[in-house]
């Protein structure tokens, strides 16, 4: 079952970068525009492990959600952007555990609105909604969530690869730790992140290539290992812990990497 998206419609400005778009583009995607695909050139061609890094990111994503709706027995997800749909969103992976599970998506790119209804179907036993919101918007974000979702059991919290975009001013500990407070015990925090400790140089050379054409407030800022572990506080961290992200529970062939890439990931379990 797919619900109606809600929030309010945005006019696109194609003149700036986008996360969402940008990230389209890395992956080979077509939802994009000039700006975007200029943003993408110029942070790959400074920091050309970003490419690698978005592809097992994307495979980060499966892998922890086949372990909540697999392992951890969890049925119903809060994905907080979400991006552009693309293969194997989470609620593709974790209905192929259990077709009944329920999604809700967030994302604040009035593109991901115009795609959702047409790629983000549930299968018949489930459900899956989308919310045109920004990551700030907690209150909001959670009182949308809770008509599709049951809040009072546990959740799996997808915070994949955009906490980058919330400014230490904007305090991303502070709305991580609000999302997580209202979620049930045994609810999962699955997060990754771009690192400020892994080819530092080439990270901050491509963080500014992309944003000095990124949209307002789409600004992005890596964060060390201990700034990311520390995302997980008030959880029990899963093994491996806080790593690369070919190393969290690969999978057989084709999840190890040629070198490092510069993300951390994991998963906390409250």
């Amino acid at each position: 079952m797919y619900e109606r998206p809600t929030g309010p419609m945005v006019p696109i400005n194609s003149s700036v970068a986008h996360p969402a778009r940008v990230y389209n583009a890395w992956l080979g995607g077509k939802d994009n525009y000039l700006a975007d695909r200029e943003a993408a050139e110029l942070a790959a061609a400074a920091n050309p492990e970003i490419v690698p890094a978005v592809r097992a990111n994307r495979a980060f994503l499966g892998r922890a959600v086949r372990h909540l709706a697999g392992e951890a027995g969890i049925r119903q997800f809060l994905d907080i952007g979400t991006g552009i749909p693309a293969a194997d969103n989470t609620h593709e992976v974790a209905q192929r555990v259990d077709p009944g599970s329920r999604v809700v998506y967030v994302d604040n790119d009035p593109i991901v609105l115009a795609h959702a209804q047409a790629l983000l179907v549930s299968a018949s036993e489930g459900s899956t909604d989308y919310l045109q919101a920004d990551l700030r918007d907690v209150d909001r974000i959670l009182a949308a969530a809770g008509k599709t979702l049951d809040l009072s059991r546990p959740v799996g919290l997808m915070l994949v690869a955009v906490l980058q975009y919330v400014p230490d001013a904007d305090d991303p500990y502070d709305l991580t730790r609000r999302l997580l407070d209202a979620l049930a015990p045994g609810s999962h925090l699955v997060l990754s992140h771009p690192a400020a400790d892994i080819g530092a140089e080439k990270v901050a050379e491509s963080m500014r290539a992309y944003n000095e054409r990124a949209a307002e407030h789409a600004g992005a800022t890596p964060r060390t290992h201990a700034g990311v572990t520390r995302f997980f506080d008030g959880t029990d961290l899963l093994e491996p812990g806080v790593v690369q992200l070919p190393e969290w529970r690969p999978e057989g062939e084709g999840t190890t990497a040629p070198g490092p890439l510069p993300m951390w990931c994991g998963v906390g379990r409250k």
